[in-house]
């Protein structure tokens, strides 16, 4: 695998837990204003290179996912402000165009110093 993107988390919103029991999160820079930061996974500012595709691994903490479908605004927002929705169900379609579906065991158990990877 090739090494796309690597961010350390630094800040866990405090709707993230019940977002997550629904099924999905939402991930932005750490400098998100105050009302977006509350419902999302914080982290750091990293350069971005490479079009998250399907078939890609999507690693957050210790949980691996492969990517099932990108929404068409997903990879744009993704450079531009380290955000999208992540949805947990392995669809082959996205409901958003902001939304990244992913295929995996389990939701995320994610805490601040875990690392975001997309390979």
């Amino acid at each position: 695998y090739f090494m796309k993107y690597k961010s350390t988390i630094t800040g866990l919103g405090e709707m993230v837990t019940d977002s997550l029991k629904s099924g999905f999160v939402i991930i932005f820079n750490d400098n998100a204003p105050k009302e977006i930061a509350e419902i999302s996974i914080l982290h750091t500012i990293e350069k971005f290179d490479s079009e998250i595709e399907v078939g890609d691994l999507f690693i957050i903490g210790n949980k691996k996912y492969k990517v099932t479908a990108v929404g068409d605004e997903a990879n744009k927002t993704f450079k531009q402000l380290g955000h999208c929705t992540l949805k947990f169900s392995g669809s082959p379609d996205v409901k958003l165009p902001g939304q990244i579906e992913l295929k995996g065991e389990d939701m995320p158990n994610v805490k601040i110093g875990d690392f975001i990877e997309i390979l």
